[in-house]
């Protein structure tokens, strides 16, 4: 790993360091997606990033630089699951009235209970491959495990996303369910390991 790569916990009020990655993880997301491509047309920095931090009980921004230019960056949400956020769609999201449409939380999730939830991790593309993915994932669970009523910890992968994907799968976590009839899939793991 390039010797120059340095990690950093980012305080909440300077969260405008991630604008331009998380604008870059939407677009990336879009041009990956299969279904409904034309929902990322709605989503960037602030109807994602931005309205998550204001709607936590806690967050955490991990941000990766290289000689201080930010490269990748984790962001983790504590997150209260309700009734009414199990049934809370965003603007951006796809419609239908169908039951396949379900929201972020999984039928078998008991609520109301505080969840973690791994919101994202994006690497600009020259920087993939040399094990940053691992680093986020490992402080960023470090980091939500460490909240002690939290008993599963999800993420939401995009449609098409095969290799983020794959990624989660490698770092134990297990299907859920749908969001949004396959927009999105939610994976969990156990917090208590």
């Amino acid at each position: 790993m390039n010797k120059n790569l340095e990690f950093e916990i980012v305080d909440i009020k300077d969260i405008e360091i991630c604008r331009y990655l998380c604008d870059e993880l939407m677009s990336y997301q879009k041009s990956k997606a299969i279904l409904f491509p034309e929902a990322f047309n709605g989503m960037n920095f602030d109807t994602r990033m931005k309205k998550s931090c204001e709607n936590t009980v806690d967050s955490q921004i991990i941000i990766c630089k290289d000689k201080d230019k930010p490269i990748g960056y984790a962001f983790s949400t504590i997150e209260t699951a309700s009734k009414e956020s199990a049934e809370f769609s965003p603007e951006w999201a796809p419609k239908s009235d169908s039951a396949e449409f379900r929201g972020f939380y999984p039928d078998w999730l008991e609520i109301p209970q505080k969840i973690g939830c791994l919101s994202n991790i994006y690497i600009k593309d020259e920087y993939r491959g040399i094990g940053l993915g691992y680093k986020f994932i490992e402080k960023s669970l470090s980091w939500l495990r460490n909240f002690s009523e939290v008993k599963y910890i999800l993420v939401y992968i995009s449609n098409g996303n095969d290799d983020a994907l794959k990624f989660y799968q490698n770092n134990g976590f297990k299907f859920s369910h749908d969001v949004f009839g396959g927009f999105i899939t939610a994976m969990f793991t156990l917090a208590i390991q």
